[in-house]
């Protein structure tokens, strides 16, 4: 491979944004809160649908990074995207957005109602892409409601109820992420960002942040006590990730890319990783 080859492979890689497949992860969580993790079958179930689910969200992408070429030019950060910056061309994209569509589509083959769920996330992508995204509050909802999307495809792939306290749980989660993003959106881009930050004062988003993230641990501990009692010591891990997570974004500008935020900073990286192995665990081995 000589060395253009290598730049436009790379920089279609970066276009389908392969390091935001972790976001995918969650598919997972009804997997291992169903005690069937190491089930052969169920896993493969579950890898599949969080396959399936990496290609959709690499579609949606395509879509928003087409829709938003010259606001992208004009963003600090976005501008070195690989169509806004001119890397990638509008029809290299278009034959990737196809080729994603066909492996999401496909997976009609595996799980009709995972499929469903797919296509209604890409179809509310879409209308977020195109209409939603400028409208105040609808846009942070949607983007936390990919998350939800995510779980309930996790649960319909290995056919499995979803608890109801997980689900409101990764919804309000999914909003304190979202609304961090939009108040770091707007210290550092103001309105440049996206048109619905004109309607959007940093009081305003504070409150959303403090409210999401209240939310998200009273609703975490509310399905812990009644679900899965063991866990009640994954409830101080989960306080300190909220708390570590506020703390490195008030300190830097990772608050725009949760999964950065994620990766860079060891602290809460550990705490990740000891949430995720306290909780295998207690529901695996500690019985």
């Amino acid at each position: 491979m000589d060395k253009n080859n290598a730049f436009c492979f790379r920089d279609l890689l970066l276009l389908i944004r392969p390091k935001q497949w972790v976001k995918n992860l969650f598919v997972f969580s009804p997997l291992v809160f169903s005690g069937f993790m190491f089930d052969w079958e169920f896993f493969l179930n579950s890898l599949l649908a969080f396959l399936f689910f990496c290609f959709a969200a690499s579609s949606v992408y395509i879509v928003n990074d087409l829709g938003d070429i010259e606001k992208d030019r004009l963003h600090p950060k976005k501008k070195f995207r690989p169509i806004a910056s001119g890397k990638v061309s509008v029809l290299q994209s278009l034959f990737l957005l196809a080729g994603c569509y066909l492996v999401t589509f496909s997976s009609f083959l595996f799980n009709y109602k995972v499929a469903l769920v797919l296509v209604a996330y890409v179809i509310v992508n879409f209308f977020y892409t195109k209409i939603l995204k400028n409208i105040p509050v609808v846009d942070i909802f949607i983007v936390a409601l990919g998350f939800v999307f995510r779980v309930y495809a996790g649960a319909l792939a290995i056919q499995v109820p979803v608890s109801n306290w997980m689900l409101i749980t990764v919804l309000a989660l999914s909003l304190y992420l979202a609304a961090v993003k939009r108040e770091q959106e707007l210290k550092n881009s103001g309105h440049v960002a996206r048109i619905s930050l004109k309607n959007y004062s940093s009081s305003l988003v504070k409150k959303y942040v403090e409210t999401s993230a209240t939310c998200a641990i009273v609703f975490y501990s509310m399905f812990v006590l009644e679900s899965k009692p063991n866990l009640v010591l994954t409830i101080p891990l989960i306080l300190f990730g909220i708390f570590r997570y506020w703390y490195i974004v008030e300190n830097s500008d990772v608050g725009e890319s949760p999964t950065d935020a994620v990766i860079q900073d060891k602290p809460i990286l550990i705490i990740v990783l000891a949430w995720m192995g306290l909780v295998v665990y207690q529901l695996y081995f500690n019985i």
